[in-house]
């Protein structure tokens, strides 16, 4: 997976191990390399005092159109939704000028001692807002 000069992008060439019998790419594959990307993006967030931990609660997958073994794809994070305790990404993939899918993630924010939910420090949120689709 190659890395582009904005964090949260990424492109790869499907590789074998990736697609099934009739040479499309796995559901779970898309989702692996869309969770990928969301850690590079993540990775330039701004440091946060007591930062809480963030848990995947929802994950989805559609599919557009299968991509295929050797077949060129874009992987692209941005942000969907901003809550009071959630971060929503949207990752897109492209192939050539169409888009063979999105992966929808949805992370929670929780307290490190108790894991209850807990708010969005405000620099988090601040920096998430530039990356608001």
């Amino acid at each position: 997976m190659s890395q582009s000069k904005r964090p949260g992008v990424a492109e790869i060439r499907v590789p074998f191990r990736d697609v099934d019998m009739n040479g499309q790419m796995f559901l779970a594959s898309y989702i692996s390399y869309a969770e990928s990307v969301i850690a590079s993006f993540w990775s330039a967030r701004p440091d946060v005092d007591d930062e809480p931990v963030y848990s995947a609660s929802k994950i989805s997958c559609m599919l557009h159109r299968p991509l295929h073994h050797d077949e060129p794809a874009i992987f692209t994070a941005a942000i969907d939704k901003i809550g009071v305790r959630s971060i929503g990404f949207l990752v897109s993939i492209d192939t050539g000028d169409e888009r063979a899918a999105e992966v929808e993630i949805i992370w929670q924010a929780r307290n490190s001692e108790d894991q209850q939910p807990a708010s969005l420090p405000e620099e988090t949120r601040d920096w998430l807002y530039r990356f608001l689709d």
